[in-house]
């Protein structure tokens, strides 16, 4: 029996309880075997993240989806989605980003390199949550409590610890990693 797999690429940084409903809207909702939240060791447009390390980074999310069957956490070198999502069956992400894979300027403003990654990812089946105001492709949202559209996790950074997982928030409470400049990098 074939498996169905699928992606879900990101930073997570910090992982919120938006990412994780997500990643199991997909797993249910498609029908996959197992979710890989990917990241990249240098994410594309986040290339000077270095607050919390990134093997913090890497165990807090692993911790948050610990017991959450069909999720699993996985790195990449890869920073462009078409790359990171190559042999899996389906590709998850919000619609925020999927209005920055349309952006040429994430291709060096090339419209053809735009061009295609899209028709690369057009290959597998888009699985996208709704964040207005962005766009959702016909056929390809995930249906996600609508109570969680605003949760990222830049809000999480900028004072809403209520949006990190537990895991991530009992890290920031021990380490400051995202709260306290102060406190980051204490052991």
């Amino acid at each position: 029996m074939t498996r169905r797999l699928g992606v879900y690429p990101g930073s997570f940084n910090p992982p919120t309880i938006g990412h994780l409903a997500i990643a199991r809207a997909a797993l249910h909702q498609r029908g996959l075997d197992r979710v890989d939240l990917m990241v990249s060791r240098v994410a594309l447009g986040k290339e000077l993240v270095d607050r919390p390390a990134f093997d913090d980074r890497i165990a807090v999310l692993e911790a948050s989806v610990a017991d959450i069957d069909g999720l699993e956490v996985a790195v990449t070198d890869h920073q462009l989605l078409a790359d990171i999502a190559r042999g899996y069956d389906v590709v998850v992400m919000g619609a925020d980003k999927w209005a920055q894979v349309l952006d040429p300027a994430f291709y060096g403003h090339s419209e053809q390199s735009r061009d295609q990654a899209v028709d690369a990812l057009s290959q597998l089946e888009l699985a996208i949550a709704p964040r207005p105001p962005f766009e959702v492709p016909s056929g390809a949202e995930l249906f996600v409590d609508a109570e969680l559209g605003p949760v990222s996790s830049s809000g999480a950074r900028q004072g809403r610890p209520d949006w990190m997982t537990a895991a991530a928030r009992a890290f920031d409470e021990a380490t400051g990693a995202w709260s306290d400049p102060d406190l980051s990098g204490r052991p």
